[in-house]
């Protein structure tokens, strides 16, 4: 059985490669001389996509610390300066 931290890991890792994959597709299209508001385009949807990832890692995390929050265990300094730095 699968935990619920092990698929939230495997759906970030998946996120990830497919950004790998688009990036690679970025070089490639710069290689390949391709007009400029194609690689624009999929420039434009990378970013989405790694804002995106970054707002699911920020999601998970603060569930995370919620419970820690909760019971002590998180320092609330630590989630401020975790907030700042996504903010970013």
């Amino acid at each position: 059985m699968t935990t619920s931290a092990e698929t939230d890991k495997a759906k970030l890792l998946n996120r990830l490669r497919r950004l790998e994959g688009q990036v690679r597709g970025l070089s490639k299209m710069i290689e390949e001389d391709r007009p400029c508001q194609e690689i624009l385009t999929l420039l434009s949807g990378v970013r989405s996509a790694l804002e995106a990832t970054g707002d699911l890692i920020l999601e998970q995390y603060l569930e995370s610390c919620q419970a820690g929050l909760q019971s002590g265990q998180t320092d609330p300094a630590e989630l401020v300066r975790t907030l700042r730095l996504a903010r970013r």
